[in-house]
C-alpha cells in the first residue's frame, strides 16, 4: 500500500485507540436484536443544505436497555456507498457512559448555513456523511476502522450496529434504509426496535437531535495524564502519528487561522523551524493542524501557544484536538517561524515531512486542473512548464514508462486552495462570489502560475494542497499569480484545399427535458441554477434527452457551439454527441437540421448543409449519434452515407461513413470519412472491468470496436474506390492505448499526434487526446497540417452553458470558449491539383558509374528529411531546409539508362507526407 493510499484509509482515531472499558456491554451477537443493546437510532444526513431543518448532520446512539453502557474506546464509523475498503471516517466516542434509556448525540459536518443550530453534540466531528447517493454508518466497539465486503463487515466481532442507506452496498437485512431528505432524518420507531433489517427498521421522521449532556459524563477527552511532545514527535516519520489516540501537551507558533469556512482550526508550528530545509534529513514535520473553531476564533497568527489535547488522523491529516480549555497563550517570546524553502516536484515522503508547515515554493507551476475551481475554489498545479499528461497518452499502458509517468505526475502535482471547504454551488454559498475566477481571469489549463506568498502545505480530500494563511475570499489579494490571455483566437493554419474537423458537441439535444416531461414521455430530474431555474437534464426516464432542460438553456448552449463551428471553418465537420431524433419519434436528422439552420443564420448565408441519414439505419440505436455537416461550396457528396451495423457497437454509437469530393475536382480526389464514438471509459463489468492499467473500463469493447472499424473501413474503401480514407471522432481511448494501436497497426496514421498537436481532453487534472483523426497512408501524403483548437478542455467548466447562474459570479458568454468539454481537431488536405508543399524535383544527366544529384525544391518554410527511392530501395537521403535540398544518389547503384526515381518528403513527424517522381538519366561511359 502506498503512503497516499494508506493516508486515505486512516480514521480519526485509528487502531491505537484505547481498549474499551465496559460497564455492561452486551456481546455483538446480542447487541442488535430485540432492543437489548446500543443501536444507531437516528441519522440526519443533509445538515446545512438549502431547505435543511438543522445546520449540521448528526448520528444518534441510543441505549434501549435498562443498564448503563460505557462507550469508552468505541467509535462511529462511515464509508461511502460503494466502498469496500476501510471506513474512512472514524469518530472516537470519548469517555462517555450512556445511561439506561439515554442517547448520545454525535455531530457531523455541514453542507452550508441553512437550518437551525443543532443542540451542542456530546461528540463533535467534521466527518461528512453523504446525503445524496448513500453511505454506511457503523457503531463499533473499538477505534480500529472496519474494512472489507459487506459480509466481512457484518461478521466483524467489533460491530455493534450498522445502517446502510440510499445505494449503499453494505447494509443489514433485506435492503438499505430509504426516505432521508433535507427535511427528513432516518429513524427507528419509538421503541428503537432493531431487527437487523435496515429497510424495515428505518423510515423518514422529523429530525429530533437530543444531546445527553452531563448524564453521559460530558468529558470527551482521552483519559490519562498527557505527555509532553514536540510537534515533530506527534507527526512522526510516516503517514500516521505514532502517538495516535494519546493525550499530549505541545507548544508552537500559530502560522494560519481559519475560524470559519469549514476548516474550524489553525496551524501550529514549532518555534524557530522552517527556512532552509534539507529534505534528506528533515524526516518529521514541525507543523500540525489543531481542530478547534473556538480556539481559531481567539488566536492570531504569531501567537505562541501551549495546547493539551488528543492526537488524531482526519482522512490522512494528522491533527490535535484540544481538551475543553486545553490551551493558553504563552507570555515568553517565541523564536520566529520561517517559511520552508522548497521546490516541487516533491516525493510523498518529502511532503509528509512538511505536512502542515508553512512553505515558500521556489519554482514555477503550470495550471493543470481547473475543474473544481468554480465549486470549491481550488486550482490544480503541476510543477514545471507543462500540465500533467495522461500517462496512456504518451506511454503504453502498464509499461515501465507508464509507471514512471504516474509517479512523476504525483510528485509534480499540488493544488492551491482557498482555505475553506465551502461549496459555491449549494445553498446560500451560491450568493458568495467565487475566489480566483472572474469574467476577465481565465485560469486556463496550460497557463503559467507563480506562488507569491508563503502557504501551508496540507492534505485534504485525498490530495496535497497549498492553503493561504487565512480563508481567501473573492477580491482578496491572491497568493497565486496566474498568466492570463492564453486563449487561441483562431485555429492554426493547416494549409491545403480542404479542411476536415471532428467535434464532440456535448449532448446537443433539441428534445428538451421539460418538453419531454410535459409531453408525458417520462419524468426528468435536472441541474438548476441558484434561482431554481432548470439548466440541464440530470436524467430522464425511458432513455430520454440528455442536454438542455428548456429553450433558454438550449439557446445558450447552441450559441457557443455555433460560434465554435463557424470559426473552425472546416469544409467537413464530423460530429459526436448530437441527438438521434429518431429516438423521440421524429425524423432522425431533426437535431442535425436545427444545428445547420442555426449555423446558416449566424453566417447570414447558406454556407452549411448536413449529410442525410441513409435509408437503412440500425433498429436499436443510442439516443446520441454521429453525423456530418459540410460546406457545399467546398465539397460535394458522392453517394449516400453508410452506417456500420455490428454487435461490437452494441454499447456504443455505430460508425457513419460518407464519401466526399472537393468542388471542381475529379474522382481521384474523392475521400472517405468514417466518424466514430466508441464506448466510454466510465463503466464495464467482466472483461470490461477496469484492469488497473490506466485504460479505464470497457477497454475490451473498444478494442473490438477498433477491429470492426478497420474491417469496415477496408470494405468502404473498396466500395468507394478511393485510397484516401480518414477515421475521425471521439474514440474514448488515449493515444497509446490498445484501441489506437489496433488502428495504427492497420496502417493508419494519427495525424494530430504526428504533428505534435495539443491534447483534446482534460480529466483528473491530466491532459490527453480521446479525439483523433487517423489517415490512410495515401491520405497521409495529402495532409498539409493539423491542429487541435484549444477552446474547451483548457477552460473552466464555470464558463459552460450548464453552469449559467450557478453562482452570483456570472461567467457564461456566447464566445466559443467552453462550448464543449472536448477540443475540436482539424487537419488540412491537398487535392491532386496542388502539391501540399509545392514539392518538385529534377536531376541533370550523369555518366556511369556516377550517381545522379537530385535537386529538390518546396515551399520556403518546408523542413524535414527527404529520401530518394528506386522502387522500394532507398538510394539517397537529404534534408530539406529553406525550400531546397540536394540529394546524391549512391554511385554504381543505378546502371546506364533512364530511371524513374521517387523523392519522398518525410516531414518533421517522420512519416511519408508527400512524394513526387523524377526522371534521371545515367549515360554510358
Amino acid at each position: 500500500m502506498t503512503a497516499a493510499i494508506a493516508r486515505a484509509a486512516i480514521g480519526l482515531v485509528g487502531t491505537a485507540a484505547l481498549a474499551a472499558g465496559l460497564l455492561a456491554a452486551p456481546a455483538a451477537s446480542d447487541a442488535a436484536p430485540a432492543g437489548d443493546g446500543l443501536v444507531i437510532s437516528e441519522v440526519y444526513l443533509n445538515g446545512g443544505s438549502s431547505g435543511a431543518v438543522y445546520r449540521n448532520k448528526y448520528v444518534q446512539i441510543a441505549n434501549p436497555t435498562d443498564t448503563a453502557v460505557s462507550v469508552r474506546g468505541w467509535s462511529v464509523q462511515y464509508r461511502s456507498a460503494t466502498s469496500t475498503g476501510r471506513f474512512s471516517g472514524v469518530i472516537d466516542l470519548g469517555d462517555h457512559t450512556i445511561p439506561a434509556g439515554g442517547q448520545l448525540l454525535v455531530g457531523g459536518n455541514s453542507n452550508g448555513v441553512a437550518g437551525a443550530e443543532n443542540p451542542e453534540p456530546d461528540v463533535t466531528s467534521g466527518i461528512a456523511f453523504s446525503g445524496s447517493a448513500g453511505g454506511t454508518l457503523a457503531l463499533v466497539r473499538s477505534g480500529g476502522a472496519l474494512s472489507g465486503e459487506r459480509e466481512a463487515v457484518l461478521d466483524d466481532p467489533a460491530l455493534v450496529d450498522l445502517v446502510g442507506y440510499g445505494t449503499s452496498t453494505t447494509y443489514e437485512g433485506s435492503g438499505q434504509a430509504q426516505g432521508y431528505s433535507v427535511r427528513s432524518a432516518l429513524a427507528r420507531d419509538d421503541d428503537r426496535t432493531d431487527t437487523d433489517d435496515n429497510a424495515g427498521d428505518f423510515s423518514a421522521h422529523d429530525p429530533l437531535p437530543e444531546a445527553c449532556g452531563e448524564a453521559c459524563d460530558g468529558d470527551t477527552s482521552e483519559p490519562g495524564e498527557p505527555q509532553d511532545a514536540t510537534i515533530a514527535q506527534i507527526q512522526g516519520e510516516g503517514a500516521e502519528s505514532p502517538l495516535l489516540g494519546q493525550p499530549v501537551r505541545t507548544r508552537g507558533v500559530v502560522t494560519a487561522v481559519y475560524p470559519e469556512g469549514g476548516f474550524d482550526g489553525l496551524y501550529l508550528q514549532t518555534e524557530g523551524t522552517g527556512g532552509e530545509v534539507d529534505l534528506g534529513e528533515h524526516l518529521a514535520s514541525d507543523g500540525v493542524f489543531v481542530y478547534s473553531s473556538s480556539l481559531a476564533a481567539q488566536a492570531e497568527v504569531g501567537d505562541h501557544l501551549e495546547i493539551t489535547g488528543t492526537v488524531g488522523e482526519y482522512y490522512g491529516l494528522t491533527q490535535l484536538v484540544p481538551r475543553a480549555g486545553g490551551w493558553q497563550v504563552l507570555d515568553d517570546p517565541a523564536q520566529a517561524v520561517k517559511p520552508a524553502e522548497v521546490e516541487f516536484p516533491l516525493s510523498e515522503a518529502e511532503r509528509e515531512s512538511l505536512e502542515s508547515m508553512i512553505v515558500a515554493p521556489a519554482n514555477g507551476f503550470t495550471v493543470t486542473d481547473n475543474y473544481q475551481t468554480h465549486q470549491y475554489g481550488q486550482i490544480g498545479l503541476a510543477a514545471g512548464d507543462t500540465p500533467l499528461a495522461q500517462p496512456t497518452d504518451v506511454a503504453r499502458p502498464g509499461s515501465p514508462e507508464y509507471e514512471a509517468l504516474v509517479l512523476e505526475n504525483a510528485e509534480r502535482a499540488v493544488s492551491v486552495d482557498d482555505g475553506a471547504t465551502v461549496n459555491f454551488l449549494t445553498g446560500v454559498n451560491r450568493e458568495a462570489p467565487i475566489p480566483w475566477l472572474t469574467p476577465d481571469n481565465e485560469i486556463r489549463v496550460g497557463a503559467r502560475a507563480t506562488v507569491t506568498e508563503p502557504m501551508i502545505l496540507d492534505y485534504r480530500n485525498d490530495a496535497w494542497k497549498l492553503q493561504p494563511t487565512t480563508r481567501l475570499a473573492a477580491g482578496d489579494e491572491e497568493p497565486l499569480l496566474v498568466e492570463d490571455s492564453t486563449r487561441p483566437g483562431e485555429p492554426a493554419d493547416v494549409g491545403g484545399d480542404v479542411r476536415i474537423a471532428t467535434f464532440n458537441v456535448l449532448n446537443y439535444f433539441t428534445m428538451l427535458g421539460e418538453e419531454y416531461a410535459a409531453a408525458g414521455k417520462g419524468d426528468c430530474t435536472y441541474y438548476a441554477d441558484r434561482e431554481g431555474a432548470n439548466l440541464t437534464v440530470d436524467s430522464c426516464a425511458n432513455n430520454g434527452p440528455r442536454g438542455a432542460a428548456n429553450r433558454a438553456s438550449f439557446e445558450r448552449q447552441e450559441a457557443k457551439i455555433v460560434a465554435a463551428i463557424d470559426r473552425l471553418d472546416a469544409a467537413v465537420v464530423s460530429l459526436e454527441e448530437i441527438e438521434n431524433s429518431a429516438a423521440f419519434g421524429e425524423d432522425r436528422d431533426t437535431a442535425l437540421r436545427t444545428l445547420v439552420e442555426a449555423l446558416n443564420e449566424h453566417a447570414g448565408e447558406q454556407l452549411w448543409d448536413f449529410v442525410p441519414s441513409p435509408e437503412e439505419v440500425p433498429e436499436d440505436e443510442d439516443v446520441i449519434r454521429t453525423a456530418f455537416i459540410y460546406q457545399p461550396d467546398e465539397v460535394e457528396l458522392v453517394g449516400e452515407s453508410v452506417i456500420l451495423e455490428d454487435a461490437a457497437f452494441g454499447n456504443a454509437r455505430e460508425p457513419l461513413s460518407q464519401e466526399f469530393r472537393p468542388v471542381g475536382a475529379g474522382e481521384d480526389d474523392d475521400f472517405l470519412i468514417i466518424v466514430n464514438h466508441f464506448k466510454s471509459k466510465g463503466s464495464g463489468t467482466g472483461e470490461d472491468a477496469d484492469q488497473g492499467d490506466g485504460q479505464g473500463s470497457s477497454n475490451a469493447s473498444r478494442v473490438r470496436q477498433a477491429a470492426s472499424l478497420v474491417a469496415f473501413a477496408e470494405s468502404e474503401q473498396q466500395r468507394a474506390d478511393t485510397e484516401l480514407v480518414f477515421l475521425t471522432g471521439d474514440f474514448n481511448a488515449y493515444s497509446k492505448e490498445d484501441p489506437v494501436r489496433v488502428i495504427e497497426d492497420a496502417g493508419y496514421v494519427n495525424v494530430p499526434a504526428e504533428h505534435g498537436a495539443d491534447p483534446t481532453y482534460q480529466f483528473g487534472g491530466q491532459m490527453g487526446s480521446l479525439d483523433h483523426v487517423f489517415a490512410s497512408s495515401a491520405a497521409t501524403e495529402r495532409v498539409t497540417g493539423a491542429d487541435v483548437w484549444t477552446i474547451n478542455a483548457e477552460e473552466s467548466i464555470a464558463r459552460e452553458y450548464s453552469r449559467f447562474n450557478q453562482n452570483v459570479t456570472q461567467l457564461y458568454d456566447t464566445s466559443p470558449y467552453r462550448a464543449s468539454d472536448h477540443n475540436p481537431a482539424l487537419i488540412g488536405m491537398s487535392t491532386s491539383g496542388e502539391s501540399a508543399l509545392g514539392l518538385s524535383a529534377s536531376a541533370e544527366p550523369v555518366r556511369w558509374p556516377k550517381g545522379p544529384v537530385v535537386e529538390v525544391s518546396a515551399n520556403g518554410d518546408a523542413r524535414g528529411a527527404v529520401v530518394v527511392k528506386a522502387g522500394w530501395l532507398p538510394v539517397g537521403i537529404g534534408y530539406l531546409s529553406g525550400g531546397s535540398a540536394r540529394v546524391s544518389v549512391l554511385p554504381v547503384v543505378l546502371g546506364p539508362g533512364r530511371h524513374t526515381l521517387e523523392v519522398h518528403y518525410l516531414g518533421g513527424g517522420g512519416f511519408d507526407a508527400e512524394h513526387v517522381a523524377v526522371d534521371a538519366e545515367v549515360r554510358a561511359r
